[in-house]
């Protein structure tokens, strides 16, 4: 076996500065690409040298070699996924065997000659984050490959890419089709981050911009370069961020702090000039390297909160890259349409905050998720938002008209003219429904025959908090104080808790709030918390777990919420309880934190109200024990009802399994509201349930007087409990628990067609 042969930064360089002589050369593509493979192969000592550029229909054909058979060339070709070549593809990984042959992935065609090689390396041609080809080299010898010679490899195929997006190798029609491009209307499945409906013109936000000198002829010029750029992206952040219309709305003002912070970044920053340094890149080039690694860290990252930090990241290198380039925003452009859509395969905040908010209607990503930054901005904006495209947004051309159904987690491509006119009748109903929910804003949630619902909001975000009024709430049924922890690059100490819970009370004037003590864990973790990987993280390390087992975490949370309710009525409530003994626990260090107040003759709340929230099935079985202890109960369906039913509620294949409205549940459900009217307990439900007016409809029939939804739901549940009466849905639904069926939807939607009570 001959020992890894290294290649020096001196090399490096070499390498990549005749690699792009060579492109900047005369010749065709295939004549430079040819040229190409043999100065990889003589520069780290290979014996084959290969290109595979990828084809519409998921093909990888073999365009340029060193070493193989050359008949093999336009006539070797392999499926993405097939083989180790395709397997580099699939994954958009490097790859370094030193038996390839050994591998269960390997493949052998007989046409290229392959067999007397041992060794393989192969690296995946990335462009924009998307896999163009694959560059790989092979020896006869079972060799060790070294990081160096892989990071050399990947620096020379980030080069390779340019040469292969130009459109000279294939068509660009064909490389489009490639990436699964159409021209025929398309709808495609993500998910909601905001909700709404939109229509109008799509806008791409960052057009490819094109790198034309990856490599430095001066490495002190290009790192005065990037200290320039780095200066003058900040100013412009700086000034885009106190002109914004957003500065200083609570969490929002948070989301900006911390975009700053990471515009700052001594490691990232750090990170670039080495490229330059040691690799010999340009300044835009070492930008680019270092954003493809990003990349490749965010597909090893599970946690979808720091998934989003990084995201964050590569949104400022982008910013960066215009800079250096030069290239202009597109939100600077001149010529926006009146209505368009943004699309984008992701966006961070400052982004957003770029365009004419007057003229964006919507937007489109193909990464995002419900707890990244650019998604609270959206909030705050009320712009209808779908992310995580299972297609991508490539196939989505500038000028396209695009409809977003963030409602339905949906968007439409070139929609034909009967997706138009549906989409026409939807803006026209959701209209008159605007216009019906807001004349019944100071109307009360009672039914025909007289029964009271109180509906309450659920909220994390102060602009929640203004939408009480807007959307006739009566108060906040759930404010998640998790939401700020997560919206913060360390945890926030008493003090700055103190001010945004009192910030929350004054906001809610005399309407009241129930404060949910930390829920973290699961799929919400803190960028700053080292927790351990769990197999099964929702039934895991998590809420009241966490605080009881880090006492100082609760403690500190308890200390703030008593002092920002001084003078006023507090109530705390505690989630993830799975039995009456954890309720104690919390109860205790909620008294310690009482009896500190009182010893240091802190201002204490004029009354302290305490509630669990029942998520966990056990619970319900020891609400005799229970309900003694609690003020108040809270059911927080989405949880209950997936250890219930033993589902995952985020798979997607058993996402919609199990119905909330099937007997079984409805019975839990019922039991549950039975045993707090016995005690003498209020209780409420804050999950989706509460939300969707035939579930709400259900929920009341069974007993529930009290609700917690999101702000646009409370219109639409107010309009059915007015048109409901109580006692008729409760002798129709009563009979119906006993049932076997999987379902009562139907039924309950029949009814209420019958009753004229819209659902």
């Amino acid at each position: 076996m001959n020992p890894a042969i290294p290649l020096n930064a001196t090399g490096s360089r070499r390498l990549l500065s005749r690699v792009r002589d060579l492109m900047a050369g005369g010749g065709n593509a295939e004549e430079r690409l040819d040229a190409i493979v043999r100065i990889i192969a003589a520069d780290l000592v290979a014996e084959v040298c290969s290109v595979y550029i990828k084809r519409a229909g998921e093909v990888l054909e073999l365009f340029a070699t060193q070493g193989l058979n050359r008949e093999a060339i336009h006539l070797t070709r392999l499926r993405v996924g097939e083989g180790l070549i395709g397997l580099i593809a699939a994954k958009g990984r490097p790859l370094a065997l030193a038996d390839a042959r050994s591998h269960p992935g390997f493949v052998y065609r007989p046409e290229t000659g392959e067999d007397i090689f041992h060794s393989l390396m192969g690296v995946p041609i990335r462009r924009s984050g998307r896999v163009l080809g694959v560059l790989a080299i092979q020896n006869r010898t079972q060799r060790t490959y070294t990081e160096e010679e892989q990071e050399t490899l990947e620096t020379v195929s980030m080069v390779m890419a340019e040469l292969v997006a130009s459109g000279e190798l294939i068509d660009r029609q064909e490389m489009l089709q490639a990436d699964g491009n159409a021209t025929l209307p398309m709808r495609l499945p993500g998910i909601r981050l905001n909700g709404g409906l939109a229509a109008g013109e799509a806008v791409s936000h960052r057009p490819r911009i094109v790198v034309q000198r990856l490599v430095a002829e001066d490495v002190d010029v290009e790192i005065e370069r990037l200290e320039t750029a780095i200066s003058a992206m900040r100013v412009g952040l700086e000034r885009m961020f106190k002109a914004s219309d957003l500065r200083g709305r609570g969490e929002l003002g948070e989301v900006m702090e911390t975009y700053r912070m990471l515009a700052g970044d001594a490691g990232w920053i750090a990170r670039i000039s080495d490229m330059i340094r040691k690799a010999g890149l340009s300044a835009e080039g070492a930008v680019q390297r270092v954003q493809t690694q990003m990349r490749d860290r965010m597909q090893a990252v599970a946690d979808p909160y720091l998934r989003e930090r990084l995201s964050d990241l590569e949104d400022v290198g982008n910013r960066l890259m215009q800079h250096l380039t030069g290239e202009v925003s597109a939100a600077l452009r001149k010529d926006l349409p009146d209505r368009f859509i943004l699309v984008a395969r992701d966006l961070g905040p400052a982004d957003l905050l770029e365009y004419d908010r007057s003229k964006m209607a919507g937007v489109v990503l193909e990464a995002g998720s419900p707890v990244s930054h650019v998604a609270i901005i959206a909030r705050a904006l009320d712009l209808p938002m779908v992310g995580r495209l299972e297609t991508g947004v490539a196939i989505i051309d500038p000028g396209d008209p695009v409809i977003v159904d963030a409602d339905n987690s949906q968007v439409f491509v070139r929609p034909g003219e009967d997706v138009q006119a549906a989409f026409r009748t939807n803006m026209a109903l959701r209209e008159q429904k605007r216009v019906e929910y807001e004349g019944l804003r100071n109307e009360p949630a009672c039914s025909r025959d007289g029964v009271s619902v109180e509906l309450n909001v659920n909220a994390g975000l102060q602009a929640d908090v203004g939408q009480l009024d807007s959307a006739g709430a009566e108060g906040i049924g759930l404010y998640r104080t998790e939401i700020a922890f997560m919206s913060r690059p360390r945890l926030p100490g008493v003090g700055e808790q103190v001010e945004l819970y009192k910030r929350i009370i004054e906001l809610a004037g005399d309407k009241s709030v129930v404060f949910r003590t930390l829920d973290v864990g699961g799929d919400k973790i803190l960028p700053y918390w080292k927790g351990q990987k769990e197999e099964n993280p929702a039934m895991g390390w998590r809420s009241i777990r966490i605080g009881l087992d880090r006492p100082g975490l609760l403690r500190h949370q308890l200390r703030a919420l008593l002092r920002a309710a001084a003078g006023r009525t507090l109530r705390i409530m505690f989630p993830m309880v799975a039995e009456v003994t954890e309720l104690d626990a919390a109860r205790n260090i909620l008294e310690i934190e009482m009896s500190r107040a009182r010893r240091m003759q802190h201002e204490l709340p004029s009354h302290v109200e305490v509630g669990a929230m029942l998520e966990v099935p056990s619970l319900a079985f020891q609400l005799d024990a229970l309900l003694p202890r609690v003020d108040f109960l809270s059911v927080g369906s989405n949880d209950l009802l997936q250890f219930f039913f033993a589902f995952d509620r985020g798979n997607a294949r058993l996402s919609e399994r199990y119905d909330p409205l099937s007997p079984a549940a409805l019975s839990l459900l019922k039991m549950i509201i039975d045993k707090c009217d016995s005690a003498g307990v209020r209780c409420t439900l804050c999950g989706e349930m509460g939300g969707a007016p035939i579930d709400a409809m259900a929920l009341i029939a069974l007993g529930y007087r009290s609700l917690s939804m999101s702000p646009p739901s409370i219109g639409p549940v107010k309009a059915m409990v007015r048109q409901l009466s109580v006692a008729r849905t409760r002798a129709f639904l009563t009979p119906l628990l006993s049932s076997p069926d999987h379902s009562l939807r139907e039924q309950l939607r029949a009814f209420a067609a019958d009753h004229g009570v819209a659902v």
